[in-house]
């Protein structure tokens, strides 16, 4: 499994970064070759009157994104709390991908291979040429991700495994893009385009 650590506002050391790696691996054991990358993000709030101490754990099975967070007044026990969140989350995600009757043909992965992306031809010039590097508002973070079509309940399943409150999905139906989110007060809501 390949696992990137990322700090903020913190150093990564190397017992912290030994722990972190011992807790995953024990909470994935049981996954085999499904999960291959897991990427960790800790971080310690700046505001010394807020002890908040977070870890998020993102994991890739299959072309499935599962994700846990977890902050408490230790990064050690954030740490334990979202890798047994994430071991919940992986156990719930096997046996729904297990289970016949919700596996409508689906590939086993969304992501394609290296060979349906990679390029042989020669690139003419270079792609920073009349560029200037610049960076991006620090108020602002984007994320790419392959964006498969699927059905609304497939989407509220991949809501519940990533632990966010909304998620957007490219409906299989329409070919539109939509947003199902957790309601305050129970279930969920769809948001999409009106016509």
């Amino acid at each position: 499994m390949k696992l990137l650590i990322h700090g903020r506002n913190l150093e990564i050391t190397p017992a912290l970064r030994d722990y972190t790696q011992t807790k995953l691996e024990r909470a994935i054991q049981h996954f085999g070759e499904t999960v291959r990358e897991a990427d960790v993000h800790l971080s310690v709030a700046r505001n010394p009157r807020v002890p908040q101490q977070t870890a998020e754990v993102t994991v890739f099975a299959n072309g499935t994104v599962i994700r846990a967070q977890e902050r408490s007044e230790n990064l050690y026990a954030s740490i334990d709390l979202a890798a047994g969140k994430l071991a919940r989350q992986l156990r719930r995600w096997k046996e729904r991908h297990s289970d016949h009757h919700h596996s409508h043909g689906h590939s086993a992965s969304l992501t394609p291979g290296t060979e349906a992306v990679s390029d042989d031809s020669q690139v003419d010039g270079s792609l920073v040429d009349g560029k200037e590097a610049a960076l991006p508002d620090p108020g602002v973070r984007r994320k790419y991700f392959a964006m498969p079509a699927m059905s609304l309940e497939d989407a509220r399943r991949q809501l519940d495994l990533i632990d966010h409150d909304f998620y957007l999905f490219r409906d299989s139906d329409s070919g539109e893009l939509q947003v199902i989110y957790h309601r305050n007060h129970g279930g969920y809501g769809v948001i999409q385009a009106r016509d």
